[in-house]
């Protein structure tokens, strides 16, 4: 796939490394539209990056109404999508001790709701011209777990599971599924969980955004089912 003038849209563009996913497609040439929970941060965001006023769209991506207002608004300035990024979710990393019901639902909802509802969004317009590119970003988490990751590896194996199954709904076109398992990437990830971790030894989102410019220009004539990119010191997998 060539990039130059291709349509993307990035999800969780607010957050660090939707940003640098964004910056870097759009420095390959491709036609972007960035969405983010944050109006004010999402508005900031496409003046830096240079976007016009109808290529961004705050919405909150758990709402079935908000996705489909979403979709409205990019199928108004595109007439197709040829890729969905998909970098937005949450991260509450507690013990079982102290994880409530409240904020495991919380991470179920931003991260396995949010995506099935985005690509019941936008599958039927992929199906239309039966080709077309999901890239979702599980993290290790989600191949992995961890001690106090109760419930985002529950959203992220969910999330693994059933992209997998969509794709099997769709093996006889050229719509791909791409999943991204980031290990530990510096970004505001980290900035409310209580965990001692060397950020400096992290990912950092440059490298997790050429990652993904590297997925999106793969030829149709195959796909990469998954990748996995972490830090030097963290290779489990």
């Amino acid at each position: 796939m060539q990039l130059k003038q291709s349509n993307i849209l990035v999800a969780g563009a607010t957050g660090t490394i939707g940003k640098s996913i964004a910056k870097q497609l759009i420095a390959s040439g491709a036609q972007v539209f960035i969405t983010g929970r944050n109006q004010e941060k999402l508005a900031q965001i496409a003046t830096e990056l240079g976007l016009p006023a109808g290529q961004f769209f705050a919405a909150d991506l758990t709402q079935a109404q908000e996705v489909e207002a979403l979709r409205a608004s990019f199928f108004a300035r595109f007439s197709q999508i040829d890729v969905l990024v998909n970098a937005s979710g949450i991260g509450i990393i507690k013990s079982m001790e102290t994880l409530t019901e409240e904020e495991f639902l919380q991470t179920i909802h931003a991260n396995l709701l949010a995506p099935f509802l985005m690509v019941k969004a936008f599958l039927p317009a992929m199906k239309e011209v039966k080709k077309g590119l999901f890239i979702h970003i599980p993290g290790v988490l989600g191949k992995v777990p961890m001690a106090g990751a109760a419930a985002y590896s529950a959203s992220k194996y969910g999330l693994t599971g059933m992209l997998q199954s969509i794709r099997e709904e769709v093996k006889r076109t050229e719509i791909r599924f791409t999943n991204l398992y980031l290990g530990g990437v510096d970004s505001a990830f980290w900035d409310t969980i209580d965990l001692r971790v060397q950020r400096d030894k992290m990912i950092v989102a440059e490298e997790a955004a050429r990652a993904v410019w590297f997925l999106c220009q793969q030829p149709t004539s195959g796909v990469v089912s998954e990748m996995v990119l972490q830090p030097f010191n963290h290779q489990a997998i």
